[in-house]
């Protein structure tokens, strides 16, 4: 029920900021709602983990492949963000106010740790690397949330363009550690196999 839920929330965000960034000019907030689709993606990846539960080598393997899965999405969403934040940087690219992306990043910052919460006792219940991941990665959102709320109302408050691509550029080291864990098939819960 979690994932799907997720997967709803994220679509909706995702598809919301993906919009309002594109309007608006902003480089972080098209990264967040790339990353809230990828979560989409995460979503599926432990909904069917989940179903692969019943034969235990199918289980390991389910498991690699979730966290590859996962890693993939986000190495690919680090590399876009800061190259086109860089882009955005050097040509001086100012962002228009977002007043619905902020209000975009207030709600995730509400949602998103009470999703991640619930979903670690489940990954916990069931010693899922895979669903720890998409818990850790829930929690990326909630950081990625208050980095994107501080670079769209610094611009909208104070004129500050280069907020927005520096927002985005300070989201990069952390979508690309989780998506290099992913590949390596590690998460924050390698202790709960």
């Amino acid at each position: 029920m979690l994932s799907y839920v997720t997967i709803g929330y994220n679509a909706l965000e995702g598809i919301g900021s993906v919009i309002a960034g594109a309007i608006a000019g902003s480089v972080s907030l098209v990264g967040f709602g790339i990353d809230s689709l990828i979560e989409m993606t995460s979503g599926g990846a432990a909904l069917w983990r989940l179903r692969a539960d019943i034969d235990p080598a199918r289980r390991e393997r389910a498991e690699r492949f979730a966290l590859r899965v996962i890693g993939a999405c986000f190495v690919a969403l680090a590399i876009y963000v800061a190259a086109d934040a860089a882009h955005a940087l050097w040509t001086r690219a100012v962002p228009e106010e977002s007043p619905f992306g902020i209000a975009i990043a207030v709600a995730s910052l509400v949602v998103m740790p009470l999703l991640a919460r619930a979903k670690r006792r489940v990954a916990a219940g069931l010693s899922s690397r895979a669903l720890a991941a998409d818990a850790t990665q829930t929690d990326l959102c909630t950081y990625l949330s208050a980095i994107l709320l501080g670079g769209l109302t610094l611009n909208a408050l104070l004129g500050w363009w280069w907020a927005d691509p520096v927002a985005a550029l300070a989201m990069a080291p952390i979508i690309a550690r989780e998506g290099v864990e992913g590949l390596r098939g590690e998460s924050d819960c390698d202790d709960c196999r």
